[in-house]
């Protein structure tokens, strides 16, 4: 049986890309596949312009225990006239220069509140990341960085046939007790049952520095998965 690395997201807020435009960032109501190895990448230590290699061949799935509720922040944005920002020192010292001709906009940031989802990772090099995720070497964020876990991550390396069945050794947070996920979204070529449809999803990192994504193909699985009971964590 393959190895899976499986742990817990948890947080009180939390933002999941979506297509950006400069008024408004929105939120998937599960975390990508860009979010999902950022958050390993910080575990390790791994910066921006670091080798990703050893991430990107991972073959992740996303079980899915609660999206939360929709929470909509808004921003009031200022931005400098080109000719303004001619030679600034900084951007503080630009807008005080620009004064009244600085331009201000009203700005939307979502975010989903109470969520809870399982992660289970197959690949190569799945020890280091558990230990990672035990002892980061960066905080941690589901999304930006207003967005801080709640409880433990837990990782665990279980020996499972499926990622479904991986992900019922998961080991949830006390007040998540009960809790089952009927709803998994799977990489292509991770064994299991047949998808009930498959999604396109932009979120497979194509140009870290420049946030460019690829689409890839992702398996929406139906499932019902209620880990077993745990002592608190």
């Amino acid at each position: 049986m393959p190895d899976f690395l499986v742990f817990t997201l948890s947080a009180a807020f939390a933002s999941f890309g979506d297509v950006a435009g400069h008024e408004r960032r929105g939120s998937w109501t599960w975390p990508g596949r860009s979010a999902i190895l950022g958050l390993l990448a910080a575990a390790q230590g791994i910066r921006r312009e670091g080798d990703f290699a050893a991430l990107d061949a991972l073959r992740l799935a996303v079980a899915v225990f609660a999206t939360g509720a929709a929470l909509r922040d808004y921003h009031t944005v200022q931005t400098v006239p080109t000719a303004a920002a001619r030679r600034p020192q900084s951007r503080p010292e630009a807008l005080r220069k620009a004064g009244k001709d600085a331009n201000t906009t009203i700005t939307h940031r979502d975010y989903r509140t109470g969520v809870l989802y399982g992660i289970a990772a197959a690949g190569e090099g799945l020890e280091p990341l558990a230990e990672a995720l035990d002892r980061p070497a960066f905080h941690l964020y589901l999304g930006r960085k207003a967005c801080p876990l709640n409880a433990p991550l837990a990782p665990q390396i279980v020996a499972a046939e499926t990622p479904e069945d991986a992900l019922r050794h998961l080991r949830l947070p006390p007040w998540a007790a009960g809790l089952t996920a009927r709803t998994l979204y799977a990489d292509a070529g991770l064994p299991g049952g047949a998808p009930e449809r498959v999604e396109t999803r932009h979120d497979a990192p194509l140009d870290r520095r420049l946030w460019h994504f690829a689409p890839r193909a992702v398996q929406v699985r139906g499932v019902l998965i209620a880990p077993e009971p745990h002592e608190a964590i």
